[in-house]
């Protein structure tokens, strides 16, 4: 017998290249909104506790992403999506988005057709295509054609306490992300640096907050450096470029996966400055040694301003099913976080 609970939430666990990115497939109604943007607004006003429910300690860890699967608001897409990270809502994400397509397609919510399934996501960054190669009733990779990605500002410097002043791109790759030269701060992005990274990502990201405000050019509810991607140096490997990396997602701890929209928004700083043309494409790698292969499919621009169209494929996998209830007696319905394992600052939202 199921235990009294005040309500149960169904999720299908997932992650892509190591990144968590769970799946709500039941139990949480749609919330209000003409646009996807306008709902994703909406949850967040109305419904967070939701997010720190499920997000937030017992339930959840700071490692994981939680995605709402709702009904597309366009006729031109298979569904829709709300991706909650540990202190925001980001409009776009690649290792979510894998997860979403992958849940979707393995669960039968959208019918696989073998070998190539083509649907497109209703995201509030805008409306993005999935190809997804099956085999077996199984999504063995999924490629999306990412929102347009620009480089909103490139060697802008800031000043970090305990570090002195650095040089940041920032870059709109479907998040907002400031992009610091590893190798020069002395980082060989290894595993073992995790936490240091981790630590001085979060000093970065508050300090690029504060010193240069920044929006999507014609998304204002776009705004703020959200996420800082510590790139390495370029090599090639049979005619493409390759790089590690690690985006510091807030309040501070290392993406497991290469992560997407970082790889579309250093596509678009390669690309400004000449290193990168159409057609050509970077492949990132992860920490945990994961690769994200993106590529530059075409050029256009945002307001006013120069921009690619990248895609970015990847793999995804469910891990597991799961019912998450609120036992009425339970003194945290909202879950509780701890700087011991939160990351560097006690925060639930951007700041």
């Amino acid at each position: 017998m199921m235990p009294t609970s005040r309500r149960v939430i169904t999720v299908v666990g997932a992650h892509a290249e190591g990144e968590i990115g769970d799946v709500i497939t039941g139990g949480v109604l749609p919330p209000p909104g003409t646009t996807m943007m306008e709902k994703k607004l909406a949850f967040e006003r109305q419904f967070d506790h939701i997010r720190r429910l499920l997000i937030q300690e017992p339930r959840g860890s700071v490692a994981r992403h939680v995605n709402l699967i709702l009904p597309s608001t366009r006729s031109d897409c298979a569904a829709g999506a709300i991706i909650m990270e540990p202190t925001e809502y980001p409009p776009m994400s690649g290792s979510n988005t894998m997860c979403i397509a992958t849940v979707l397609l393995e669960t039968g919510l959208v019918p696989m057709h073998e070998p190539l399934t083509r649907f497109a996501l209703d995201m509030p960054a805008g409306r993005v295509e999935i190809s997804a190669k099956c085999h077996n009733g199984k999504c063995q990779s999924v490629s999306i054609q990412n929102v347009p990605a620009v480089a909103l500002q490139l060697d802008a410097e800031i000043d970090v306490p305990g570090v002195g002043r650095i040089a940041i791109d920032i870059a709109y790759g479907g998040m907002i992300f400031a992009i610091v030269d590893a190798h020069k701060l002395g980082f060989k992005l290894e595993p073992a640096e995790a936490r240091v990274l981790a630590d001085l990502g979060e000093k970065v990201r508050l300090a690029a907050r504060e010193q240069v405000p920044i929006a999507h050019p014609e998304l204002p509810d776009i705004s703020g450096v959200s996420i800082v991607q510590f790139a390495g140096p370029l090599r090639h490997e049979q005619g493409r470029f390759v790089a590690r990396n690690t985006c510091i997602v807030a309040p501070g701890r290392s993406d497991r996966s290469p992560t997407g929209t970082g790889t579309c928004a250093r596509m678009a700083v390669l690309h400004a400055r000449g290193q990168l043309q159409v057609g050509e494409g970077l492949t990132h790698e992860s920490l945990i040694g994961s690769r994200f292969i993106g590529t530059v499919r075409g050029e256009t621009r945002i307001g006013g301003m120069p921009a690619i169209l990248p895609a970015v494929e990847g793999r995804a996998w469910i891990t597991g099913f799961h019912h998450y209830m609120v036992d009425p007696t339970d003194p945290w319905p909202d879950g509780y976080r701890l700087s011991d394992t939160w990351g560097t600052s006690d925060t639930a939202t951007q700041f």
